[in-house]
């Protein structure tokens, strides 16, 4: 978004700044977000795997939760 700018004073200067340090942090925030709802999904994803399809699947459940945490 720009400005019409027959004047570029201080003042403009800092709302400009500003408009951009803003716009960019929400921008970064998003894709922050984005980021650990994909890690989540792909987290969740595994472990259903794991208890779905791995070879040690009789053990299935027994705490693998606590095991994961320790590990990681």
């Amino acid at each position: 978004m720009r400005a019409k700018m027959d004047t570029f004073d201080f003042g403009r200067l800092v709302e400009a700044i500003h408009r951009i340090d803003q716009h960019m942090v929400a921008w970064a925030g998003k894709a922050i977000n984005t980021s650990l709802t994909l890690r989540n999904w792909f987290m969740g994803f595994y472990i259903a795997e794991y208890e779905l399809r791995s070879a040690d699947r009789s053990n299935y459940g027994e705490k693998l939760l606590e095991s994961l945490s320790e590990k990681l």
